[in-house]
């Protein structure tokens, strides 16, 4: 199974909500959420502090043995030199022991080496794809053939939804 998760913010509150899918899905075969109070404030360039607890208070909920991945909203690494982001600090706190993907609507500077442009549908703009405990080409193609015909696919657009309803 692979889990995708994504957090939304608001009045100093966090929503998490979680999908579980496999590669070929339509539509998630289960939904997860919690809710997370008082979360840290934004601190530039430190995005991960206030996230990974968020993540990690949803991770509560599920048999980690299950998964074969989880893909997040970010990035695995911000620079070529392999600076951790969000899902390098979360493969991290999971002991690496599952890998994560990280697809995120925006790239970071000098990270060509350690993320994937994906172009999908007859999107001109890509989605980037980062990876960390596994082969990011694998990954890339697996993202590439998500289901769904637009930029975003259906899965990672329904999450996006369910999290800021």
């Amino acid at each position: 199974m692979i889990l995708a998760i994504d957090v939304h913010y608001k009045e100093g509150n966090a929503k998490v909500v979680g999908v579980l899918f496999n590669w070929e899905d339509e539509n998630p075969k289960e939904i997860i959420t919690t809710e997370v109070h008082k979360v840290e404030e934004y601190q530039s360039g430190q995005f991960y502090k206030r996230e990974l607890p968020c993540i990690l208070s949803l991770l509560k909920q599920i048999d980690l043995s299950i998964l074969e991945v989880i893909i997040v909203d970010g990035h695995c690494y911000v620079s070529n030199d392999k600076k951790l982001g969000l899902g390098g600090y979360l493969y991290e706190a999971l002991e690496r022991k599952i890998p994560i993907i990280g697809v995120a609507k925006k790239s970071f500077h000098n990270t060509e080496k350690v993320s994937n442009p994906v172009y999908r549908g007859n999107s001109k703009v890509p989605l980037f794809v980062s990876s960390i405990g596994i082969d990011i080409e694998f990954i890339t193609n697996k993202v590439l053939k998500m289901y769904g015909n637009y930029r975003i696919p259906t899965i990672l657009k329904q999450l996006d939804r369910l999290t800021k309803s």
